[in-house]
């Protein structure tokens, strides 16, 4: 019998993206297929665009906000597939992006085969979408996907994956506790379960970057910093679980070390936990440092208003350039008509 793929959408005020993200679910090519949107008590018109889709391929649940984490679990319960699609509210996936890792995964040589694909930011248009591969671009085993994600900071999207029923099942439910990088350590939890990488180069996922709306945005909060933070020391200790030597251990201390200005020096309890960490594995943490362009305002005026100014001028520039895509889509769709 054809494979069941299942397509869960958790959407919190997605009023916006929600019918695009939608309407490239319901275009895959794979002819069986179940899609799910879960409204996390949205404020905003996403719950009344979800509906507008619903049909018997497509059913809309809603309940009282609880995250991002919580909604997919919810998904997870709803659903059916033998095949798991996760596919956040503002994304898209190219129409063949699920046929061609079906066909990929007819080839492999157990359901405990992980499938990913490529992705490219965007804005407003998706035609304009930079596909920028990373070493992750390729069939690896789980301890060595994790040895690049860490040491190199790198991560694929979520949408990305393709996930048996068996191997979302031997995972477990998301961490309903973690605000942010969620995904992240769910992911890992998938890796361990599974017996090997395999990228199909075929597949395109398109991630839409809304600023400083996004989940895996930051910034300064105190409590997504503290997600991020348990997020990480479980990856040291998911990837310490398959491989414990000196290029597991040096790929952590990297990971450490490029993320802690993230909490410096905002955070020194979680500063000093991460140097702490650092000892444990056989290794320190350098001090973090700035680009040229803000520390002298680090020297002068210290690192609090250095770290604000930086993440003022980031959000102006990516408002700037979101504008300007929009207008140009706008544009667009004048000379269309």
């Amino acid at each position: 019998m054809t494979p069941l793929v299942s397509i869960l959408i958790p959407a919190f005020n997605a009023e916006e993206w929600l019918a695009d993200t939608l309407r490239s679910a319901i275009a895959q090519t794979w002819p069986r297929k179940e899609i799910i949107v879960v409204d996390d008590g949205s404020t905003d018109g996403t719950l009344a665009v979800a509906r507008r889709f619903a049909s018997h391929e497509v059913s809309v649940t809603t309940q009282a906000n609880q995250g991002a984490a919580a909604a997919r679990n919810r998904a997870f319960s709803l659903c059916q597939g033998d095949y798991i699609q996760w596919l956040d509210a503002d994304d898209l996936l190219s129409a063949d992006k699920v046929s061609r890792q079906i066909e990929a995964f007819e080839s492999a040589d157990t359901e405990r085969t992980l499938l990913s694909c490529g992705w490219g930011y965007f804005m407003y248009r998706p035609s304009r979408a930079v596909f920028t591969p990373s070493a992750l671009w390729c069939n690896l085993s789980p301890v060595e996907w994790l040895i690049r994600k860490m040491g190199q900071n790198l991560h694929m999207q979520t949408a990305t994956w393709l996930v048996s029923r068996r191997l979302s099942e031997v995972a477990g439910p998301w961490d309903v506790r973690l605000l942010g990088d969620d995904d992240g350590e769910y992911f890992c939890r998938v890796l361990l379960a599974c017996d090997r990488v395999r990228f199909v180069p075929e597949g395109r996922v398109f991630y839409r970057m809304v600023g400083s709306r996004r989940l895996s945005y930051i910034g300064q909060s105190d409590r997504k910093m503290e997600a991020h933070f348990a997020s990480m020391q479980q990856h040291i200790n998911y990837l310490l679980s398959l491989e414990d030597s000196a290029r597991t251990r040096t790929a952590c201390l990297n990971y450490l070390q490029t993320w802690l200005i993230t909490f410096f020096p905002e955070r020194p309890n979680i500063v000093s936990q991460a140097q702490a960490l650092a000892r444990d594995l056989g290794g320190r943490l350098e001090l973090p440092r700035l680009s040229w362009k803000y520390d002298w305002i680090r020297r002068l005026f210290g690192w609090g208003l250095a770290k604000r100014t930086q993440l003022v001028l980031r959000r102006l520039k990516w408002s700037m350039l979101r504008n300007l895509d929009k207008a140009f889509l706008q544009l667009q769709g004048t000379r269309v008509q």
